[in-house]
């Protein structure tokens, strides 16, 4: 998992798509942790990617390497987490999110992914990762 982790947070931005009414819909977002093996993004339950992902929790995540031809591709589902202490995790690897958020905030929501797997594509071709 770490190598998907440190993928992400090399590249800075990453891609997540949804599925919206049939059709796919991504996002930039930014934020990633890794909380015992499983990784996190979060988002506001206000925005339209946490009803996309409530109706279907299938996601995609594309991410670039910067200065690199390397990209990640990960597919998973995601799953909703009240887990205080995950969400405290979050927060402070973001201080973006603490003027957003407070960890018990009404609109703070945050996912794990489940069922996850990653293949990096390079030079060398695919290489799965998870």
């Amino acid at each position: 998992m770490s190598k998907v982790y440190d993928f992400l947070n090399e590249c800075g931005t990453y891609y997540l798509s949804t599925i919206n009414d049939g059709a796919p819909a991504t996002r930039p977002f930014g934020a990633v942790i890794e909380y015992e093996g499983t990784l996190y993004f979060s988002t506001a339950n206000t925005k339209s990617v946490y009803e996309q992902l409530k109706e279907n929790s299938n996601i995609q995540i594309v991410a670039l390497r910067p200065q690199s031809r390397e990209w990640i591709r990960i597919n998973g589902k995601a799953v909703e987490t009240q887990e205080i202490l995950i969400k405290q995790a979050m927060l402070d690897a973001y201080e973006v999110l603490q003027a957003r958020f407070q960890v018990d905030s009404s609109n703070y929501a945050l996912f794990g992914i489940t069922e996850m797997s990653a293949v990096l594509m390079g030079q060398s071709g695919e290489t799965p990762i998870v």
